[in-house]
């Protein structure tokens, strides 16, 4: 595909239309949570409010942590805060349905760290949303970035994807 400038096509035009998101295949993503859809989830239109989308996002991954251990909602001395969020939209989920959150990390950094996640319905091959947010992780008291913890890096690293 060849873009060419108009005198009234921008640079950031061309930008966005040359990196278009396109849905992923679930091989992009090496760990998966089920998700169920609730009545409440769906909007006026029939179907999930993108509201919901990144509830899914927090849910997945921090169920995933909370599981491997390295996570104390309650009492944890490391909290993660959210500073960056954002989802694409590719095909429509509704109630009731099954969804399959495909959790991976994109950047491991030394405070923070680059969720990306896939919600695909349930057995299907391609994200019907894919989206990131990133967590920068501090001091449950002073809210000052830390370290990510060793016990938690560990199983982050497990999650990292080349690309």
């Amino acid at each position: 595909m060849t873009l060419t400038a108009s005198p009234t096509t921008s640079a950031t035009t061309l930008t966005a239309a040359a990196v278009r998101p396109a849905p992923q295949p679930r091989s992009a993503y090496p760990v998966f949570r089920p998700i169920t859809t609730r009545w409440a989830d769906n909007d006026v239109y029939g179907h999930v409010n993108n509201v919901v989308y990144y509830s899914w996002f927090d849910t997945a991954v921090n169920a995933h942590l909370i599981d491997q251990g390295v996570l104390d909602i309650h009492a944890g001395g490391t909290i993660g805060l959210v500073i960056e969020t954002q989802c694409n939209y590719f095909a429509p989920l509704a109630f009731p349905q099954t969804v399959e959150a495909g959790i991976r990390v994109a950047r491991l950094g030394g405070s923070s760290v680059r969720y990306e996640v896939g919600l695909f319905a349930q057995g299907e091959p391609l994200t019907a949303a894919a989206g990131h947010f990133i967590h920068v992780y501090v001091d449950r008291e002073t809210r000052r970035p830390v370290p990510v913890p060793d016990a938690l890096r560990k199983v982050l690293q497990a999650l990292v994807v080349a690309g």
